[in-house]
């Protein structure tokens, strides 16, 4: 499903950036709309612009190029980072403050804001893509052996149910890769999009893409996430005190990995909404 033209691609560029140019605007004017819920607008803003962009560049986007996609990937996004809310019962490393006290507005805040994650990373993938970066990168191919594919799963749920079983701070390395072992294994081993096939055809251009997309969007989310009234702050054991905004400098290599989650694990459920629904719009490719 697509729908396209200057005139929307433009309309797409300029209503993003005012969005984001309108919350910058409000919330240091004290709006309370605008400073409690300034992080999901100011990502709405910047996942609209950005697709504009993206179509303009190469005719690949989220919104406009591939509607229906998007719309799955809004409700899917939710449901994929309650994940990993779940898993932050057991480590506690974040927690929200400056929230609503109504629990249906505040409910609507979460929706909103963790319904942008997804978007926001592939968006800024695309980008990146668009401008060719990488591209020329290469590696000596890599064919996993099955053993090689089983142990990586292994790890990977093992890496997985470590925090859960034995509950403490330091386990969050754990699950920003677990996933990611344990996941794309079974997306290559499916003939899906995934890291290893990446690796098999000598590619390492999508991979880095992925990395470079983790950095981009984790500075960007702390930085907005420092100005907003309603925001999430860290209590993690490793250099805690050595921060860039919110997030403890070593927190930022974090999201190296979760891009790469991000990534492996929304390929994996559009095979299964595919098996159950039948649909198969659900996608992304590197």
């Amino acid at each position: 499903m697509k729908f396209g033209g200057n005139k929307i691609t433009y309309f797409m560029i300029f209503g993003g950036s005012a969005i984001i140019a309108s919350a910058e605007i409000m919330k240091f004017s004290g709006h309370w709309f605008f400073t409690t819920f300034f992080t999901p607008i100011v990502w709405t803003g910047y996942i609209i612009l950005v697709d504009g962009i993206n179509y303009l560049w190469h005719r690949r986007s989220l919104i406009i190029g591939d509607t229906r996609n998007f719309l799955w990937m809004l409700p899917i996004s939710v449901g994929l980072w309650y994940l990993f809310e779940f898993y932050n019962l057991f480590i506690e490393n974040w927690r929200y403050v400056g929230l609503p006290e109504n629990r249906m507005v505040r409910y609507f805040g979460y929706f909103w804001s963790f319904a942008t994650i997804w978007p926001g990373i592939f968006e800024t993938y695309i980008l990146l893509t668009g401008i060719k970066l990488f591209d020329r990168i290469r590696c000596k191919s890599f064919v996993p052996s099955p053993r090689t594919i089983w142990i990586m799963i292994f790890i990977g749920t093992a890496l997985e149910l470590i925090p859960l079983l034995f509950p403490n701070r330091y386990w969050a390395p754990a699950i920003w890769t677990g996933f990611v072992l344990m996941l794309d294994p079974i997306n290559y081993r499916l003939g899906l999009s995934s890291i290893l096939r990446q690796l098999r055809s000598g590619t390492l251009g999508g991979i880095l893409r992925l990395f470079a997309t983790g950095l981009v969007c984790g500075f960007l989310w702390e930085f907005w996430n420092f100005w907003a009234g309603g925001k999430w702050v860290y209590s993690i054991p490793y250099l805690g005190n050595v921060k860039i905004f919110e997030m403890p400098i070593i927190g930022f290599l974090g999201f190296i990995p979760f891009a790469v989650e991000v990534f492996v694990m929304y390929v994996f459920v559009g095979w299964v909404f595919k098996k159950i629904l039948d649909v198969s719009f659900i996608h992304f490719e590197l």
